[in-house]
C-alpha cells in the first residue's frame, strides 16, 4: 500500500512539473510554480524558511520521502529502471558500500565553488535545475513539434485548435550540458538505479545525512527473515546489505519496493529507535580531502581569473557589440543574479516573447547557463512580468507592472554610421515607434528626415528598438547591460521637465 501511494505521489508531482515547464501557450495557470518551491536548493537559496524547515522534519520524520516523490530527477531515474527491468527481466541489483569520500567531497567543492561566486557548479548539480534543463532544451523541442505536427493534421480538416510555433536552439553550449546530464543520469539509471542520488546529488547527501536519524524507517524483522536476499536484489539504491539484514539508511530513499517484495513480511517501515547501522560512514582520509579542496579551490581561484581578464579585454573596437549583458528585470544586479539563480530555466521556458536564453561566458565562468536578455527572436514585453512571478530561488524579484515600467536594465546607443537615415538617406523611425518611454525620439536631420535620438536616462532596456531596427549586419541601434538595475524616476514641473536615475529598489 505504501509502495502504490508513493508511486501516485511521486508520478502527480513529476507530471505537473514537466507538464509546466512544457507548457508554452498558457494554459496552465501561472499559479503552478508553486510548486517549483516545494524543491530543496530552489528553496535554500531563495530563503524559503518555511519550506526548508518542513522539508527537514519530513525527513527527520519519515526519511528520504523528498527523494523518492518531490524530486522530479528522482523520479525520472525511477522512470527508466522501470523500463530498464522491462526489458530485462532477470535484472537485478546488489547491495554495493557507501562512496561516502566522494558524496562529501562533492558537497564540500561545490560549497567552496559558491562562496567564490562559481555558481555553475550548484546549477549544473542541482536535481532540479538539471532536470528543468532537460526538459527546456531536450523534451520541449520534441513536444513543440509534435504540436506543429497536430496543427498540420488538424489544419487540413479546417480545425486550427493547434497553431504552429517556431523551434530553435537557444543555447548550443547549454544544450550540449542538458545532453550531457541526460545521457549521464539514464545510464546510471539503467545499469544501477538511484546512484547518481547516493553518490553525485548534494541534496541526496545532505537529507541522507538526517534521515539516518529518522523516527520511521525501513526495518527488517530478524524473527520473520529467511534471508531469501530478495530485498537486496530488489533495492534500487543498492543500500540493502542482505547477509548482515543491515540497511545503509543515509541512502535509502524510502521508495518501498522491498516491503513489496518481502514474502515472509519480514521488511516493514515504522518506529526504529532501536537501530542501529553498522554500515556507519567509512573514516575519511583527510589528507586527500586536503588535496582535493585545495585542487578546487585553486582550479576556480583561476578559471574566475580568466574568465574576468577575457571579459575586461574583450575587444572595445565595434561599439554594436554588446560587453556587459543584460539580466532579466526584477534581478536587480549581475550580482545578486549569480549568487541565487541554479539555471534551472524555468524563465527560459516561460518567456512569452522568447528573449531570454541561457549565458554562455557573458557573465564569466560562475555565471554559465544563467538567464539573459537576447533580442535576436524579439523584445521583452513592457507590460510583462512572468518571469518575476515565477522564479523559485528569488534569483528574479517579483516585479508589479507599474515597477516594471520603471525599471531599468540597460541602456540604449546609437550609431549613426550604421544608420539607414544616414547611410542611405531614406526614413524609417521604426526605433522610435517600438520605444515604450520615448527613450528613442526622432530629431530633424536633412533634406526633410529626420534620424534618432537616444535618451538613456530614460530607457528600460526592453530591447524593442534593437530588435526592429533594419540595419545589418551591424545594428545602428542597440542596448547595453549594466550591472546594477536602477529606477527611472520622471518627475514633471510646470517650468521644465527633469529625469533622474535613481539606485534600484523594492
Amino acid at each position: 500500500m505504501l509502495r502504490k501511494i508513493r508511486i501516485v505521489v511521486s508520478l502527480s508531482i513529476f507530471v505537473l512539473t514537466t507538464i509546466y515547464f512544457l507548457d508554452f501557450s498558457g494554459i496552465i495557470p501561472h499559479q503552478l510554480h508553486a510548486i517549483t518551491h516545494l524543491q530543496f536548493i530552489p528553496a535554500l537559496l531563495g530563503l524559503h524558511t518555511g519550506v526548508i524547515i518542513a522539508l527537514i522534519l519530513i525527513t527527520f520524520v519519515f526519511g528520504r520521502v523528498y527523494c523518492s516523490s518531490v524530486c522530479p530527477l528522482g523520479v525520472y531515474q525511477d522512470i527508466i529502471t522501470w523500463f530498464s527491468k522491462k526489458i530485462r527481466k532477470t535484472k537485478r541489483f546488489k547491495f554495493s558500500p557507501a562512496l561516502n569520500i566522494l558524496r562529501w567531497s562533492v558537497i564540500v567543492v561545490t560549497l567552496i565553488a559558491f562562496l567564490f561566486g562559481f555558481t555553475f557548479l550548484l546549477g549544473l548539480l542541482d536535481p532540479y535545475s538539471a532536470f528543468g534543463r532537460m526538459t527546456v532544451h531536450i523534451f520541449k523541442p520534441a513536444y513543440l513539434a509534435g504540436n506543429n505536427l497536430l496543427e498540420t493534421i488538424f489544419t487540413q480538416f479546417n480545425n486550427h485548435t493547434f497553431y504552429k510555433v517556431s523551434i530553435y536552439i537557444l543555447s548550443v553550449s547549454t544544450l550540449i550540458i542538458a545532453l550531457i546530464t541526460l545521457l549521464s543520469v539514464s545510464t546510471l539509471a539503467w545499469v544501477n538505479g538511484r546512484i547518481y542520488c547516493n553518490t553525485i546529488c548534494p541534496v541526496g547527501t545532505v537529507l541522507g545525512f538526517v534521515s539516518r536519524v529518522s523516527i520511521l524507517k525501513i526495518r527488517i524483522d530478524n524473527d520473520l527473515c529467511n534471508s531469501c536476499g530478495t530485498c537486496g536484489r530488489k533495492c534500487k539504491a543498492s543500500c540493502i546489505d542482505t547477509k548482515s539484514r543491515q540497511i545503509d539508511y543515509s541512502r535509502c530513499i524510502n521508495c518501498f519496493d522491498c516491503i513489496e517484495v518481502c514474502s515472509q513480511d519480514a521488511v516493514k517501515f515504522r518506529y526504529a529507535k532501536s537501530i542501529t547501522n553498522t554500515n556507519t560512514p567509512k573514516v575519511v582520509n583527510e589528507s586527500k580531502r586536503r588535496f582535493m579542496i585545495a585542487l578546487g579551490v585553486t582550479t576556480l581561484a583561476a578559471g574566475k581569473a580568466l574568465a574576468d581578464k577575457t571579459l575586461l579585454n574583450s575587444s572595445l573596437k565595434n561599439k554594436a557589440i554588446r560587453e556587459t549583458p543584460i539580466s532579466p528585470p526584477g534581478s536587480k544586479s549581475h550580482e545578486h543574479l549569480l549568487g541565487k539563480c541554479t539555471s534551472c530555466h524555468l524563465c527560459v521556458s516561460k518567456c512569452p516573447s522568447g528573449v531570454i536564453k541561457p549565458a554562455f561566458a557573458e557573465y564569466g565562468l560562475g555565471g554559465i547557463m544563467q538567464p539573459m536578455l537576447n533580442f535576436d527572436k524579439g523584445f521583452c514585453n513592457y507590460d510583462c512580468t512572468i518571469c518575476s512571478e515565477i522564479c523559485p530561488t528569488g534569483a528574479i524579484q517579483p516585479l508589479t507592472i507599474e515597477q516594471k515600467h520603471i525599471t531599468q536594465t540597460g541602456e540604449v546607443h546609437f550609431i549613426k554610421e550604421n544608420c539607414i537615415v544616414y547611410t542611405d538617406e531614406t526614413f524609417c523611425g521604426a526605433c522610435s515607434e517600438h520605444c515604450p518611454t520615448q527613450a528613442v525620439s526622432m530629431v530633424p536631420y536633412k533634406n526633410g528626415l529626420t534620424i534618432p535620438y537616444t535618451e538613456t536616462s530614460i530607457c528600460v532596456g526592453c530591447g524593442g528598438c534593437e530588435y526592429v531596427g533594419p540595419s545589418k549586419p551591424c545594428k545602428a541601434i542597440f542596448v547595453e547591460g549594466i550591472l546594477s538595475h536602477k529606477n527611472i524616476v520622471i518627475t514633471h514641473d510646470k517650468k521644465d521637465e527633469s529625469i533622474k536615475v535613481d539606485d534600484f529598489g523594492f
